[in-house]
């Protein structure tokens, strides 16, 4: 079933077999897609070229035409935008992540006590940038979920929340560091809310930070989708079907993603 959506998706389109797999993926997904690429071109035999950012930037950067061909977002909303315009076929959800949140190892925090947290005025709050990151996005849901916990505290966090990553003009980390250990590290919050992949990412990086899940009224869920990009060849189809099958699963797995809703 999987692969037959992606291949009549291709025939529609019109594409072409390739060498090279063109994915752009969602930066909370570059350490498993990296891996699930990799495993790819050995059983398949194509290569896969990768481009890692913001879901919403890339979604932008296909909009204006950049090659590509595999598109898998933190979220369902980017790609079916491509998708109703026309530029993507249809949307599957692949994985599922959640948010958490990550502390300064001198910062007194719980589950319990994590909204009391983010809303005392001495604690700089972290999030990314929403509408070019999902992971904003949903940060700013669970400011929508803390209003109707303490009424008023979506105004706060609004307010205060300083977004430091997945925007255009975002300073990004040096390469090979988690961008979010990297932001800790340089002290630039307090707090972070980020997914609890990153999360796990970051804390193997820096020592002493702290992984906070989110109590249930404050939870939010990430549902990522993936697509094929108008044109796409035989090999992305193929690669499309290989994350949505159980080789991939089980590498996204492995990396702390939660299987597809059926």
């Amino acid at each position: 079933m999987r692969i037959a959506v992606f291949v009549a998706c291709l025939l529609m389109s019109g594409g072409a077999m390739a060498d090279t797999v063109k994915l752009h993926a969602a930066g909370s997904l570059k350490a498993a897609l990296t891996q699930v690429a990799r495993d790819f071109e050995a059983a398949a035999g194509h290569k896969v070229e990768t481009a890692f950012g913001p879901s919403g930037l890339l979604r932008q950067r296909i909009e204006k035409g950049e090659p590509a061909e595999v598109f898998a977002s933190a979220n369902m909303k980017h790609p079916k935008t491509l998708e109703k315009a026309g530029k993507a076929g249809p949307v599957r959800m692949f994985a599922r992540n959640k948010l958490c949140a990550i502390a300064q190892p001198g910062v007194r925090v719980s589950t319990d006590t994590l909204l009391d947290v983010l809303l005392d005025p001495k604690v700089t709050v972290g999030t990314s940038t929403p509408k070019a990151d999902p992971s904003g996005d949903y940060a700013w849901q669970l400011f929508a979920k803390a209003d109707k916990v303490s009424p008023g505290a979506k105004q706060v966090l609004d307010g205060k929340a300083v977004k430091l990553t997945g925007g255009p003009t975002s300073k990004k980390a040096p390469k090979g560091r988690n961008q979010y250990g990297w932001v800790m590290e340089n002290k630039r919050a307090d707090v972070f809310l980020t997914y609890c992949t990153n999360a796990v990412l970051a804390k193997k990086e820096v020592q002493g930070l702290q992984i906070i899940a989110v109590p249930d009224a404050l939870s939010v869920g990430a549902d990522y989708g993936i697509t094929l990009v108008t044109g796409a060849s035989t090999a992305a189809a193929k690669l499309a079907d290989h994350i949505l099958g159980p080789d991939g699963q089980k590498v996204l797995s492995r990396f702390g993603f939660d299987a597809p809703e059926e």
